[in-house]
């Protein structure tokens, strides 16, 4: 049971891949479940292997990937949920398009120069992208349009996770989404 009277808010986690997005957002949610707040998660990774998994990774794939991501954000939101989800939507018309549907809509931009986001990449794709083996791969091969006015600005590379997750709930309670 939620022992806040709590607004839906969507807080639309967008950046290259291995910026922080993901850690950053469950990091959020976690603080924000423990304090007893409603909150869900819609990871990219996740969302690709059930809701999403027909799609690929043109433009208009990419697109519906998040159109879908919208729609279920938008329930939750209206719903009183905090939304915390983690795509790479690399687009600013369908992030545009997203806050307009979900309408109560954060975009937290984890912004990380390529060159650390590389660094941190575990799995390989950034060097796979160079090599040509992964087409169409956002900051390699497909633009990364950065958002232009962001709610949140988390610099990932410069700021530890505790500071880009204190970064996030100063501006939820700023805005006042919690006590």
């Amino acid at each position: 049971m939620c022992e806040h009277d709590q607004k839906g808010v969507t807080l639309w986690f967008t950046g290259l891949p291995c910026s922080g997005k993901s850690a950053v957002a469950d990091r959020v949610a976690e603080i924000l479940k423990d304090r007893g707040y409603r909150v869900e998660r819609l990871d990219g990774d996740i969302v690709r292997q059930s809701l999403t998994r027909d799609l690929g990774f043109s433009r208009e794939d990419r697109n519906e990937n998040i159109r879908r991501v919208t729609f279920v954000a938008k329930l939750l939101t209206r719903n009183g949920v905090f939304v915390l989800t983690s795509f790479i939507s690399p687009y600013r018309d369908i992030r545009a398009h997203a806050r307009e549907e979900i309408g109560s809509f954060l975009e937290v931009y984890t912004k990380c120069p390529l060159d650390a986001c590389i660094q941190r990449d575990i799995k390989g794709m950034y060097k796979k992208a160079m090599e040509g083996k992964i087409k169409e791969f956002t900051g390699v091969s497909d633009p990364y349009e950065e958002p232009l006015n962001p709610e949140v600005l988390l610099e990932t590379d410069k700021e530890t996770l505790e500071e880009s997750t204190a970064n996030v709930l100063v501006k939820l309670k700023e805005l006042g989404y919690l006590e």
